[in-house]
């Protein structure tokens, strides 16, 4: 269904069983999330641009109806305001554009884990960029029992302690370009063997410095995996990512056992967003 919304053509994901006209638009997810979720999911009303307006990813946005009747505008990036809505971030990324980024990059450590002879039981996983816990459900699907969060919001392990309660053995709201060694010692006790980095690279959202940090704190040998959007991995880079990555995997540091490409998600233009899901092993310090 098409609609003007704030003076924006839109098409609007309405509540009901099946898909909405939205969602048929673009293409809902295979993500189910807690039950719990289920019905402040369906309740939601979520308008994205007509397909004919194309934005850079960091610049897309939705609109969602209010209780009065009136819109309100969210950028996809605004992940603060997203979090305080329970189901928003679900109905947005998963029910509408599709987003399997932490299924599919679960299953690929799995599939690493099961060639390695090790058991995903061992594992315990630094989840940086964690938000609301999605990755770290994932992860428990697969058998991991131990996951730390890291985020720089205090909304998103706020949203994590309110919809996946118990998924995280901690979870700390902290800057990673700045940890002090309070917080650095906390990490350690961990004892942590492997850094998820999922859907989180590339924007701004977290600095290389931060990646870098986290990388340092997984023991060596320990797990490293992450999903980078295509262009970041281009020689036009400017992010740091592509350098530091690439330079990472050519000195060894970073030894790739698996890599593919894959759908993250579709755009509000209803175009693939291509990302790149490597897992590798940590063999190295980063240069």
């Amino acid at each position: 269904m098409t609609q003007t919304v704030n003076g924006h053509g839109a098409a609007v994901a309405t509540p009901g069983p099946g898909p909405t006209d939205g969602e048929h638009r673009l293409g809902r997810g295979v993500y189910e999330g807690p039950a719990a979720l289920g019905e402040a999911r369906r309740a939601l009303r979520v308008a994205l641009p007509e397909p004919s307006s194309k934005f850079d990813q960091d610049d897309e946005w939705c609109v969602v109806a209010q209780p009065d009747g009136s819109w309100r505008e969210y950028r996809f990036h605004d992940y603060h305001h997203i979090f305080e809505v329970p189901g928003l971030y679900e109905k947005i990324f998963y029910d509408v554009l599709g987003c399997d980024s932490p299924r599919f990059m679960a299953g690929l450590l799995a599939d690493a884990l099961a060639d390695a002879r090790e058991d995903a039981a061992d594992i315990r996983a630094l989840d940086l960029g964690a938000g609301n816990g999605i990755m770290a459900e994932e992860l428990a699907h697969v058998g991991v029992a131990h996951a730390v969060g890291v985020d720089i919001l205090p909304e998103a392990r706020a949203a994590a302690e309110r919809d996946r309660p118990g998924l995280y053995a901690d979870y700390l709201v902290e800057d990673l370009t700045a940890l002090d060694p309070q917080q650095a010692r906390r990490l350690d006790d961990h004892r942590l063997n492997a850094l998820t980095v999922v859907a989180a690279l590339g924007f701004g959202d977290i600095p290389p410095a931060a990646f870098r940090t986290a990388y340092d704190h997984i023991a060596q040998d320990g797990w490293v995996v992450l999903t980078i959007k295509d262009a970041f991995l281009a020689a036009e880079d400017t992010t740091g990512f592509a350098t530091m990555i690439s330079e990472g995997m050519a000195s060894g540091a970073l030894e790739v056992v698996r890599r593919e490409r894959f759908r993250h998600r579709l755009a509000t233009d209803a175009s693939p967003l291509v990302y790149e899901g490597i897992v590798a092993r940590k063999r190295g310090p980063l240069g």
